[in-house]
């Protein structure tokens, strides 16, 4: 038998069994409704039930921000950057972090405004924003040429 004749034959067997089972619940329906029906009722809430379900006890994970102390050293670590090359953005005053245009590569150069990952920090200050309590921090870096600036990140991004 060559491959054509096996596929028809298993599509003619596919056939078959669809129109026996169609036969089967047409034939329940004539002859027992209540059963029918309650069969289909019962496949609905199974498959809601299954749908509800939500596929066990995995949960989403994401960074959290941490309590930040006054006078404490941390490290900036950027809360939605994969990429280790990512910088933390230091602005002068807090809430203009969303305000910045980092098309221009003078912006990117200037004054200690991007901050590698891992950079060593000290909390200064923090501060309320949006309903959310200590939401940025105003840190001071303490290591590399930058040492001794100050600026305000996100405080998700001081880890």
């Amino acid at each position: 038998m060559s491959n054509e004749e096996n596929a028809k034959e298993t599509v003619d067997a596919a056939k078959n069994i669809a129109n026996n089972l169609l036969s089967s619940m047409l034939n329940l329906k004539e002859k027992n409704p209540k059963v029918f029906f309650g069969v289909i009722g019962g496949v609905v809430a199974l498959v809601v039930l299954m749908m509800m379900s939500g596929g066990g006890s995995k949960t989403v994970t994401g960074p959290v921000i941490k309590n930040l102390s006054v006078g404490q050293r941390y490290v900036l670590k950027s809360a939605n950057a994969y990429d280790k090359d990512a910088t933390v953005r230091l602005v002068s005053v807090p809430g203009t972090i969303a305000a910045y245009d980092d098309t221009e590569e003078a912006d990117r150069s200037g004054a200690c405004q991007h901050m590698a990952q891992g950079t060593a920090v000290s909390v200064l200050e923090l501060q309320d924003a949006y309903g959310k309590k200590n939401a940025y921090a105003k840190v001071q870096i303490e290591e590399g040429e930058c040492k001794g600036n100050s600026g305000w990140a996100l405080s998700i991004d001081v880890q």
